[in-house]
């Protein structure tokens, strides 16, 4: 991460995921980060998402460790064990609807809540989200996917939301939303296509270097892995 202060510091909440244990390790491995912190839901202190003041105890251990410069949440949910991602409305049902929203809008805003304010006033920032395409409702041509869809496209709202305040407070800071594709997770794992595998390792390293080219003017945007900025 070349765009960051040398010995910056980066939190990647959801490490134990296929992405977030990527993004940690490459981190870890980067010879200008001076610290990687994790956060889910076995570290300690851990965060749960359906407990906000596991996120606000969390965000309050690791105030006086400092500023952070990077801030990463790889966390998300497309369906609950046993409940497939609805594809007609008489699928819909409102409690695997309210979990999806809980784990992909409602966890990700209380985290930039309490987690914005200890990053770094005065120097480049950087704050980002796993979303997801389908989350694009520009882009939407299939339809069904509709807690999955619609969660994600809220988490969008909030992270632009977030960038325009956040922009006042800390100008050299950027927001993203970021697509990582199709990748070799578990996950993913029930509806990639055949042959539709992409390490971990590489959307990690992919994603990052999308983060490290984006500017304050490109914060409260949508990014693919690739560069591509996505529609809304």
């Amino acid at each position: 991460m070349n765009s960051l202060p040398d010995g910056y510091r980066a939190l990647v909440i959801g490490s134990s995921g296929g992405i977030g244990a990527a993004l940690r390790e490459q981190l870890a491995g980067d010879p200008r980060c001076a610290e990687v912190l994790e956060l889910g839901r076995h570290t300690r202190p851990h965060i749960d998402y359906h407990d906000e003041h596991s996120i606000a105890a969390a965000a309050a251990a690791l105030r006086e460790r400092g500023p952070l410069h990077l801030l990463l949440l790889a966390t998300g949910v497309l369906s609950a064990p046993g409940r497939p991602p609805e594809k007609r409305l008489g699928q819909i049902g409102y409690a695997q609807m309210l979990d999806n929203f809980i784990v992909n809008t409602v966890g990700p805003a209380c985290v930039l809540r309490h987690f914005c304010p200890l990053l770094a006033p005065r120097e480049r920032s950087l704050v980002a989200a796993l979303s997801a395409k389908v989350g694009s409702i520009g882009d939407n041509r299939l339809g069904g996917w509709y807690s999955y869809r619609a969660s994600k496209a809220a988490l969008n709202m909030v992270l632009r939301t977030a960038a325009i305040e956040l922009g006042r407070s800390h100008p050299q800071a950027v927001v993203a939303a970021l697509h990582p594709g199709t990748v070799d997770t578990r996950l993913s794992a029930p509806f990639r296509a055949p042959g539709a595998r992409r390490a971990p390792s590489l959307a990690a390293a992919e994603l990052l270097q999308v983060l490290d080219r984006l500017g304050p003017e490109h914060s409260g945007g949508f990014w693919s892995y690739s560069g591509e900025r996505l529609p809304w």
